[in-house]
């Protein structure tokens, strides 16, 4: 007798999961379908005008036209991208607040000892938006042909080698500093406040090298004002396809992805973060968005929501044991 009411409530038990998973099921669906039903934010953790700014924009005005809805782009920096990155981790989860950052996003963590987020609990992964490979540029008086020629250079007199980022902690620092452990010699870091004087810098001779975001070089290597010598990427650049990348060169574990990307607020419905992947997905797609990209050397980088998490968590981890390499006390 004991045994067939347990059977039962086992039953009914199972069938009362099965109505609420429906249920909840048919609400999430709803709830895709409602949205989006207002304007959506989509939050910028970096100063106007970036390539972290410019990018996304491209792909946002056909999201934008896709959705029916208009996207407020807000750029919110400040301390080295946690201000606008924690707006958008403590933001109502439903859809309508939304972050497009970097892969700085993957450094902050080791950089800060405290965060007012936490990267992985606090935020989902979307969809990347593009892969912005480094390219390793110097100044064309050098004379160097390839990366060995300047490796070898910077080996033959120890310490008086020199190269450019855009701070501490940024992902062009992090690419630097990765391929000088893989390639074994030192060199002093100089940080300058953008991109453009970074690069004023190297054609001026006064940088001995810059891994330099390939979209913002590409005009400076074209008309020779700096000689490009390999990418810091797994693969080729389309862009300058006849550069090695730095493993090719002979350097191992030298390779660094740059990527832009879009992440939620975590609890975030899941069938809005589909809807969010499908349609940001078919953005990208477009022919236009990536001739625009093809232009200013952004690569597609198609992974899913469940990929691009796992390379985020990856990066996290990656990024914390560089960081401790070259000897960076968290702020």
């Amino acid at each position: 007798m004991i045994m067939s009411s347990v059977k039962s409530l086992a039953v009914t038990l199972a069938a009362i999961a099965a109505i609420t998973a429906a249920t909840l099921a048919g609400i999430g669906g709803a709830v895709a379908d409602d949205w989006p039903s207002k304007p959506i934010k989509v939050i910028i953790p970096f100063g106007a005008g970036s390539a972290t700014d410019v990018v996304p924009r491209i792909a946002l005005e056909q999201l934008q036209a896709q959705l029916g809805q208009p996207i407020v782009i807000e750029n919110r920096p400040g301390a080295g991208s946690a201000t606008g990155t924690a707006a958008v981790a403590k933001a109502e989860p439903d859809g309508y607040t939304l972050l497009i950052t970097s892969s700085a996003f993957t450094v902050s963590p080791a950089m800060y000892a405290s965060l007012p987020y936490d990267p992985v609990k606090d935020l989902a992964a979307v969809i990347p938006v593009g892969g912005s490979p480094s390219v390793l540029i110097v100044p064309t008086d050098r004379g160097f042909k390839t990366a060995a020629d300047m490796v070898a250079a910077a080996k033959a007199k120890p310490g008086s080698f020199n190269f450019a980022t855009v701070g501490a902690g940024s992902a062009v620092h992090m690419a630097a500093e990765k391929f000088r452990l893989a390639a074994g010699y030192e060199a002093a870091h100089v940080p300058f406040k953008s991109g453009a004087e970074a690069l004023t810098e190297i054609i001026a001779g006064r940088i001995d090298y810059y891994l330099c975001p390939i979209g913002t070089a590409l005009p400076m290597i074209k008309d020779g004002k700096v000689t490009a010598l390999a990418i810091s990427s797994p693969k080729r650049a389309s862009a300058l396809p006849e550069l090695p990348t730095t493993v090719e060169a002979g350097f191992k574990d030298s390779t660094y992805d740059v990527w832009l990307g879009m992440l939620a607020p975590a609890k975030t419905p899941k069938p809005i973060l589909d809807k969010l992947y499908a349609e940001m997905a078919k953005a990208l797609a477009m022919p236009a968005v990536r001739q625009k990209y093809a232009q200013m050397g952004i690569e597609p980088l198609p992974l899913t929501s469940a990929e691009f998490a796992t390379q985020i968590s990856r990066e996290i981890a990656g990024n914390a044991a560089l960081v401790k390499a070259i000897n960076i006390n968290p702020k």
